[in-house]
Formats: structure tokens, C-alpha cells, sequence
């Protein structure tokens, strides 16, 4: 959430961020509501002023006395008129509110301008790309749909849900285990979220109003499939004061991810390139504001090093304003090359919310005791998602003989060199 202050202060300047980013919003009418909302609970706050100094001139008054039963009437009035002011207040309040909603982040001023991912600029690379010129898509793998289900998940469920079948469910496993154990020897603490949550915590986060039509809801019982482990581990400290010296906290989950992703079609989306449920691992951040983008380049720096351990060749995307998400400040994609499709897939998205997320989950910390608490930073990163890095790791480790060999950090986990295919 924007600060309603500097809103107010500087609406040039959230006008300005604003217009760079790809979503649209009316300041002005934000503004207009604030000041609406304002000057209806001022309203209201005179009134109920003008009760409690009837109510005490009542109570220096004889019970019964005429001037008493005046003031009787007079009160019933006063009364009436304050919960009327009341209800325009709360009305106003609810109307300013849900405007406010509507304001995305602003961006950093280290993040370029442009209007979409062509206009990224790449800040690092790691691999060479031309050494799988003979690749061919996993989709186009002979034993690939033996051990990647589509058709017996599109019976079971729908379109996007596969079944991992035998050594691919192990590999599924492996690649899990690997970023889990590489995230807790870095620092992070691991934690098994939920799977779902409330409306408020889709809010805090971001995923609501903006991406209501992405997510997948139970609207019986008002909660919503996560789309990502970062909305109920970023809640864990909703209305909660952290101390300073807690900070940074750090959290590492690894969660099933749903995501709706409705009117994808084409080649792009073929076999493991985009489903609507996947897994994933997550870390977050919470830090004081100064160490915010220190700690971004720290998330950025982790998810590089496992694409380095499982050798894929990636380079890192230092996103543009007009493509970054709604409660992004700052967002780096991190892609894979996939030989056998010849493209780059995204596989990570680490990203800086400021305090735009802390603000709508009252996440705060205090440096000393008896201070003003103020409200952290937040960050994420996939570290890292499963399908993609799958797909890249099909591509260009298999064999002419038709295994699959596994990558050397990864043998640890999956047990053995070679996954067998058929």
C-alpha cells in the first residue's frame, strides 16, 4: 500500500512512478476521496463532540426538570444526526480505501524504463548456449509422456495438471530437497505454510484486487489456492512489531503453486512450460528499509548459484517499469536456456516491495524500546520453480542413447547418474 502521506505530500511523484509501471489509476480521484473521506469524519467527530457536552449538561440537570426533557429531545436528535455522520463517514472511508488498493508500488530509480519484457536489460550471464545446438523440446522426448502424464491429469482434473510418473517423480523430488537443503545452509529457516489462504492475506500481498481472476477460490469458504509460497509465508508476521535485532528474518517453503493463467495457448506453453500447478521453492525477506536492496542482490545471488550448481546456462533480467508486478519496486528475472527449443525460460523472479506489502499487512519493527515502530521491507525470490528448470535439464542433458544424465549437484538427492527414460 502507498503511504497515504507521501500521497498526499507528493502526488507528483507517485503520479510520476505510477505512469512508468503498466497498471492504470486515478490519483486525483484518490485524492478527492481522501479529502471527501477526511471532512465526513470531521463531520461526524463535531457531532459526537456536541453529544458528550449535551450528555454533561444533562447529567448537571434535575432528572424530570423541564430543562431535562428538553435536553432529552435535544440528545434523541443529536443522536440521530451521529449515527447518520457515522455511516457517511464509514462509507467514505470504505470508498477512499478500496481506491487506495488501486495504487501499485512505484518503482525504483535503478529500474530502467520500457513498457515490457523485450526492453529488459540483462546484468549477468552464466553458460554457453551454442554447445546444444542438437537438442530437441523435452515435450519431443520419446519416453517423455511415459513419465510426464498431460493426458491421465487432464482426465483426473483438467488441462495443466500433470501426473510425475516413476524417476520423474524422484527427479521432482530431488531438484525439491536440493533448493530446500541449499536455502536452510544459506540462512534460511524452512517453514510448510498452508496451501491456501483468506482474502486478507491474498491483500496484503498484493495477489488482491489486482490478480483476483488468476487465482483459484473457494468462494463458499472466502479463501483462495496460493499462487506462490510467498502470501502466506509474508503473512506470518501480519500485525505483528518484529524487533530490530530480529532483522533480517529470513524463510525458506517449498509449496504446490496454482495459478489459473487463463488464455495461454501456442507453442510457448507446450509440455512443462507453463501449468497450472507446479512446485516450487520460496524465500523471503523481511529487513529494515536501509538493507532492502542489499538483501535483493543476496535473494538474486542464491537463485543463480543453484542454476551454477545444476550447471544451465541463464542470465539475469533486470526487469523494466511497464513489466514489473504491482507491488514490485524491484524485479530481476532470472531465465534458463533450453536447448532443444532454442528460448529462455523464465525459472525465478526475486523482487523488492519496499514497504508496499508491509503497510497492507501491518508488518512493522521498532529499534528501540518505546520508539514509533516502522514498517519493514519485504522480499522474495523462486529459488527455484520446478517445471521450467525441469524442462531446461531434459533439453540439454540428454544423452544420444536416450538417458537423461543428471546434473553432478543433483545426483546427492536423485540417488544415481542417469535417469533411464523407458
Amino acid at each position: 500500500m502507498i503511504d497515504i502521506k507521501a500521497l498526499r505530500e507528493t502526488p507528483g511523484v507517485i503520479k510520476a512512478g505510477v505512469a512508468r509501471k503498466k497498471f492504470e489509476c486515478d490519483i486525483d480521484a484518490v485524492l478527492e476521496l481522501d479529502k471527501v473521506r477526511r471532512e465526513k469524519i470531521g463531520e461526524a467527530e463535531v457531532e459526537r463532540a456536541k453529544q458528550k457536552a449535551t450528555n454533561q449538561e444533562m447529567a448537571a440537570l434535575q432528572k424530570g426538570s423541564p430543562e431535562f426533557l428538553e435536553k432529552v429531545k435535544e440528545m434523541k436528535v443529536i443522536a440521530n444526526d451521529v449515527k447518520a455522520l457515522e455511516v457517511v463517514a464509514r462509507e467514505a472511508d470504505e470508498a477512499f480505501q478500496a481506491a487506495l488498493l488501486s495504487i501499485p508500488n512505484v518503482p525504483d530509480p535503478s529500474v530502467p524504463d520500457g513498457k515490457d519484457e523485450a526492453e529488459a536489460v540483462t546484468v549477468a550471464s552464466f553458460g554457453d548456449v551454442a554447445k546444444y545446438e542438437k537438442a530437441i523440446p523435452h515435450f519431443d522426448i520419446p519416453w517423455f509422456e511415459e513419465l510426464v502424464d498431460f493426458s491421465r491429469g487432464v482426465k483426473v482434473t483438467g488441462a495443466g495438471f500433470p501426473f510425475y510418473v516413476g524417476e520423474m517423480a524422484r527427479l521432482v523430488r530431488s531438484l525439491v530437497q536440493f533448493f530446500l537443503d541449499e536455502a536452510v545452509t544459506a540462512g534460511y529457516v524452512e517453514v510448510a505454510p498452508p496451501i491456501v489462504v483468506n482474502a486478507a492475506s491474498a491483500t496484503a500481498t498484493g495477489q488482491l484486487p489486482d490478480k483476483d481472476g488468476q487465482m483459484y477460490v473457494d468462494l463458499k469458504e472466502g479463501i483462495y489456492l496460493i499462487p506462490t509460497a510467498e502470501v502466506p509465508v509474508t503473512n506470518y508476521f501480519r500485525d505483528e512489531i518484529l524487533d530490530l535485532e530480529s532483522l533480517p528474518v529470513k524463510r525458506v517453503a517449498y509449496t504446490p503453486c496454482f495459478r489459473r493463467e487463463a488464455g495461454s495457448w501456442g507453442a510457448h506453453v507446450r509440455g512443462l512450460n507453463r501449468l497450472h500447478q507446479f512446485d516450487k521453492v520460496e524465500i523471503v525477506q523481511w529487513t529494515e528499509p536501509v538493507q532492502s536492496l542489499n538483501a535483493l542482490e543476496e535473494i538474486r545471488g542464491h537463485s543463480e548459484n543453484l542454476l551454477k550448481k545444476l550447471d544451465l546456462p541463464y542470465r539475469v533480467q533486470l526487469m523494466p517499469a511497464g513489466d514489473i508486478g504491482f507491488s514490485h519496486s524491484k524485479q530481476y528475472d532470472l531465465e534458463v536456456w533450453a536447448g532443444g527449443q532454442k528460448r529462455w525460460l523464465e525459472v525465478s523472479s526475486c523482487s523488492s516491495f519496499t514497504d508496499f506489502q508491509a503497510r497492507r499487512a501491518n508488518i512493522r519493527f521498532r529499534r528501540e524500546e518505546g520508539e514509533k515502530p516502522e514498517f519493514v521491507h519485504t522480499l522474495n525470490g523462486s529459488a527455484l520453480a520446478i517445471p521450467r528448470v525441469l524442462a531446461a535439464i531434459l533439453e540439454n542433458n540428454l544423452e544420444a542413447d536416450g538417458r537423461l544424465r543428471i546434473p553432478g549437484e543433483l545426483t546427492k538427492w536423485f540417488g544415481k547418474e542417469y535417469l533411464s527414460g523407458s
